[in-house]
């Protein structure tokens, strides 16, 4: 008779703990009241026409905490990243995007381990040991180790973890998170980060967002970071290495700037980096509005990329083809605005990014070096040379073309020839501000001026976004 009490007392306490469950994560009625529910794999990609194995569907990321430590001996990594994120569909399994020879030792989903395979160039196909209910919340915890290997698309460049002389550098866009974190790596599923990073002594750790304490421990230091605002996966970076770091306060913001010590060879060249993007930052809020970040700054480093890339409140710029100017600084500190706050849904979209940015540098230009936006514009019209591609949707492989920079900025200043300057700065002023930390499209734009300008601008858009060939001024 005990034991059956005893079973009784053990019924009612599962029995309290499941509705507790549902309560927490708000699952279906059907699954509270025990109801048989279909349970269906999650898509493998977002749907993104350029990248459609990139992202994957049926769940919603809200939070990364990625703790790393780094050995510069060997380049290889020992990590755990988890994973928060929130169930969009019954799912029976989901996948990660994860690419490289990086070694799975342990993986779980809700703290009980979980079955998962390696399908294809960057799947992690992960089974939990139950289906995930719609709308519940639940925690993915991979263990990995090994040397990440970068990615160098014959038309994308290189991106993900680059190794260099003293560290590494990672420079995700478009398609390297994944090289050194198992993500979601698509641009309309934001997260907020934390970064804990641990390395030899003497080392230096920066990544995005806002320093937390840093500790020392048997020869090594761990430093952490945390982004407290969405961030899509292709602006997160970490760069590891010997730096001069300069700190300093601009505006009410933490402005944090870094400069490789091996190329870190004039004299106030770190003082001057500093204050150069404070001055920016400044100026741009004027602009654009507030600045959509707890804290500001900018990385310059030996990466040997042969580019700078607007990673989210921290620009990384290669020294190789990078200087501390003013130019470069204006289109990649722009694009916190547009692109790092406002990021595109889909990749046809990013002339919304560098349109945009390359737009910056012309405003910049004028206003500090004296040379109008309109000869800019001038001088873009006359001297591009290739105008067949269409601004808003130009292809894989010409994402980053120069008809994407140049004509997307062109079209920004026909738009202001269009409707005047009074209604183009509160375009400036208003789009980041009505979509601050959001995804947006090019249709989305397209209404937003409308609305603000109340005219039909169709015929406009269309002239100058998905016409090729060269638009009559």
């Amino acid at each position: 008779m005990g034991r059956v009490d005893r079973r009784r007392g053990y019924l009612l306490i599962i029995c309290a703990l499941a509705v507790g469950l549902v309560a927490a994560t708000g699952l279906p009625a059907d699954a509270a009241a025990g109801r048989v529910s279909v349970f269906s794999p999650g898509a493998p990609g977002a749907g993104d026409p350029y990248f459609p194995d990139m992202g994957n569907g049926g769940y919603d990321v809200s939070h990364y905490d990625i703790r790393l430590a780094f050995d510069p001996r060997t380049k290889a990594i020992n990590a755990t990243t988890t994973i928060l994120a929130r169930a969009t569909q019954n799912l029976s399994r989901f996948n990660l995007d994860f690419q490289g020879p990086l070694k799975i030792s342990k993986l779980s989903v809700n703290g009980r381990d979980a079955s998962f395979a390696r399908s294809g160039a960057q799947e992690l196909v992960i089974t939990p040991r139950r289906g995930l209910w719609r709308g519940s919340t639940f925690v993915v915890s991979v263990t990995y180790a090994g040397v990440p290997q970068k990615v160098d698309d014959p038309a994308l460049g290189v991106s993900g973890w680059v190794a260099t002389k003293d560290g590494a550098v990672a420079v995700n866009q478009p398609i390297g998170a994944a090289t050194y974190f198992p993500v979601n790596d698509s641009t309309d599923d934001k997260a907020t980060y934390t970064q804990t990073i641990t390395v030899p002594t003497g080392l230096t750790v920066l990544a995005n967002g806002e320093p937390g304490p840093t500790t020392k421990h048997n020869g090594r230091t761990t430093f952490r970071w945390h982004m407290n605002q969405p961030m899509a996966s292709e602006l997160t970076m970490i760069a590891i290495g010997n730096y001069n770091v300069t700190r300093s306060v601009t505006a009410g913001l933490p402005n944090i700037t870094a400069i490789g010590k091996s190329i870190d060879t004039v004299a106030g060249q770190g003082k001057v980096f500093n204050q150069t993007t404070a001055q920016i930052v400044q100026w741009e809020s004027s602009m654009y509005g507030r600045y959509p970040f707890d804290s500001t700054g900018g990385i310059l480093a030996d990466v040997g990329v042969d580019y700078a890339l607007e990673t989210q409140s921290r620009p990384v710029y290669d020294q190789r083809t990078s200087e501390v100017d003013g130019d470069l600084l204006a289109h990649e500190l722009g694009h916190q605005w547009f692109g790092d706050s406002l990021t595109p849904v889909h990749w046809s979209d990013i002339w919304l990014n560098e349109g945009f940015a390359t737009y910056s540098e012309w405003l910049y230009q004028e206003k500090f070096n004296g040379t109008p936006v309109g000869q800019s514009f001038a001088e873009a019209y006359a001297g591009e040379k290739d105008w067949t591609g269409k601004v808003a949707d130009p292809g894989r492989d010409h994402i980053f073309d120069d008809l994407v920079y140049n004509r997307g900025a062109m079209t920004l200043q026909a738009l202001r020839l269009k409707i005047g300057d009074r209604a183009f700065f509160q375009v400036l002023n208003r789009w980041p501000a009505t979509y601050r930390h959001g995804n947006v499209s090019t249709q989305t734009f397209v209404r937003f001026v409308e609305r603000l300008t109340h005219r039909d601008l169709s015929a406009f858009f269309h002239t100058w976004l998905y016409q090729p060939g060269k638009p009559k001024l």
